[in-house]
């Protein structure tokens, strides 16, 4: 009994994952589920780019810059470059929602996520999130691999309100 209580909550933990993003089979990606509204925003569309921030990610355990400001409803590229020997990630979101994620993460080291507020990133590559901050606000982001995120792997984004 103990071991089926296990099995279906991570099963139910893995959907909860994964219940946003679009979902990779050999290379390729299906067509992206519905949009979902966050705290910290919304994925955003790559026609409506103001800019590109590039945030560099090494195996020191930090991003730099750490800490970002954007306008509220303004949608960026955020450029995740990996240059470190260690995979690692970006993951936006609260700070209450990054300390979730990070324990289960903690839990299930190898477990798979994807989505449109997160990349994982191989050593020497980089990947891009395109997201709109459509609400003002303190927000977060980290690298949530085992370890990295306990290791002070975080950064700031303050969104702030739209110019009257």
């Amino acid at each position: 009994m103990n071991k089926t209580l296990v099995a279906l909550t991570l099963a139910l933990c893995a959907g909860a994952c994964r219940a946003d993003d679009k979902v990779a089979h050999d290379g390729h990606t299906s067509a992206p589920l519905a949009q979902q509204q966050k705290a910290w925003g919304i994925a955003g569309d790559t026609r409506a780019v103001a800019r590109t921030i590039t945030l560099r990610m090494t195996d020191d355990m930090r991003f730099t810059p750490r800490h970002i400001e954007v306008r509220e409803g303004e949608t960026v590229r955020l450029r995740a470059r990996n240059e470190g020997q260690a995979l690692h990630e970006i993951v936006l979101g609260t700070k209450a929602d990054l300390d979730a994620h990070a324990a289960l993460m903690s839990q299930h080291p190898g477990m798979q996520h994807d989505g449109p507020s997160m990349a994982h990133v191989k050593a020497g590559q980089q990947r891009d999130i395109v997201w709109t901050f459509n609400r003002p606000g303190q927000f977060d982001f980290a690298c949530l691999v085992a370890g990295h995120y306990q290791s002070g792997m975080t950064g700031t984004i303050t969104v702030l309100p739209r110019k009257q």
